[in-house]
C-alpha cells in the first residue's frame, strides 16, 4: 500500500482530484449550457427591444420581454441583392458568418468604413409591425472604436431614414468616455434624426462639441462624445456603412419602394 507521504501517494491524490474535478465541471458545463444559451436569447431579444424603444427598463422580467417580442418578426436579408431571404446566416449569427468565406465577402479597405474587414452575406433585421403595417425597423450594426468592435442595434422608423432609437449591448470603449455610448442621455438624442439627405444618400455625422439647434445641418448631427474622438468617429462610420450601399441601404430602399 503507498505512503500517502510520499510524493507517489501524493501524486495519486492529485491526479484523482483532478480526474473528479474535470468531471464534474464537464458535467456541469452540459447541464447548463440549454439554460446558458436561453439567457443569451433573452438578452438578445431584450437588446433589440430596448434599442427599438419597445422596452424601457433593463431590468424588465423575463416574461416582459417575451411578451413584448411577440410584436416582432425576424426576418433575413440577403445584402448581395437586398432582398429578404429564407436562408438564414451560415453560423447562427452575423458575428460567426463573417469569419466563413463562403457566407460572407472581404472589404475593400476604400469600402470598410466601418473596419470590420470581411462583411456577412445573410443578416438578420427585426421588423416591428401593426395591422400588417411596418412600424419600425430594428438593424444589427458593429464597427470598431477605439479598441475594438462595437456590437449594437439600430431602430428606424416606417419612413426607413429617421432613427428611432440606437444601442451598444458589447464594446470595448474606456468607462466614462467612449463607454458613454451607454449613457441614456448620449443615446436619447438619436431618437429623430435623419439619416438619408434628400437625395438617398447617407447623411450623418457625429460631430465635435454639440449640435446648433439652429443649423440645417441640425437634424443629420448628433454631439460628439467628450474626450472619445475615435469611439465617436467609430459610430458615425459604423452607421454610415451599414445604411450605405455595402450594408443595407440597397434593401432599404427596395423595401420602401415594395420591392423587397
Amino acid at each position: 500500500m503507498a505512503n500517502k507521504d510520499s510524493v507517489k501517494g501524493t501524486l495519486t491524490v492529485a491526479l484523482v482530484m483532478c480526474l473528479v474535478c474535470s468531471v464534474v465541471v464537464s458535467t456541469a458545463a452540459v447541464l447548463l449550457k440549454p439554460a446558458q444559451q436561453a439567457n443569451a436569447a433573452l438578452d438578445m431579444k431584450r437588446n433589440v427591444l430596448m434599442a427599438g424603444g419597445l422596452l424601457q427598463d433593463p431590468h424588465a422580467s423575463a416574461a416582459e420581454v417575451e411578451k413584448t417580442f411577440e410584436n416582432v418578426t425576424i426576418k433575413y436579408v440577403d445584402l448581395r441583392t437586398g432582398k429578404f431571404t429564407d436562408d438564414a446566416p451560415e453560423g447562427g449569427s452575423g458575428r460567426a458568418a463573417s469569419k466563413i468565406p463562403a457566407a460572407s465577402e472581404k472589404l475593400p479597405p476604400e469600402e470598410d468604413r466601418a473596419k470590420i474587414i470581411r462583411r456577412e452575406n445573410i443578416k438578420e433585421v427585426y421588423l416591428v409591425e401593426r395591422d400588417g403595417e411596418l412600424q419600425r425597423i430594428i438593424l444589427p450594426v458593429r464597427g470598431y472604436g477605439l479598441w475594438g468592435t462595437l456590437f449594437g442595434f439600430l431602430a428606424l422608423e416606417s419612413d426607413l431614414k429617421t432613427v428611432a432609437g440606437l444601442g451598444f449591448y458589447e464594446h470595448k470603449e474606456t468607462p466614462g468616455l467612449g463607454g458613454e455610448v451607454d449613457n441614456p442621455n448620449w443615446k436619447a438624442q438619436w431618437a429623430g434624426k435623419v439619416v438619408y439627405d434628400d437625395e438617398g444618400r447617407v447623411d450623418l455625422d457625429v460631430i465635435k462639441g454639440s449640435v446648433n439647434p439652429n443649423s440645417p445641418q441640425a437634424e443629420h448631427q448628433v454631439d460628439g462624445l467628450s474626450g472619445a474622438t475615435l469611439t465617436s468617429n467609430g459610430v458615425e462610420n459604423l452607421v454610415n456603412f451599414w445604411l450605405g450601399s455595402e450594408g443595407f441601404g440597397p434593401f432599404l430602399k427596395n423595401l420602401k419602394a415594395g420591392e423587397a
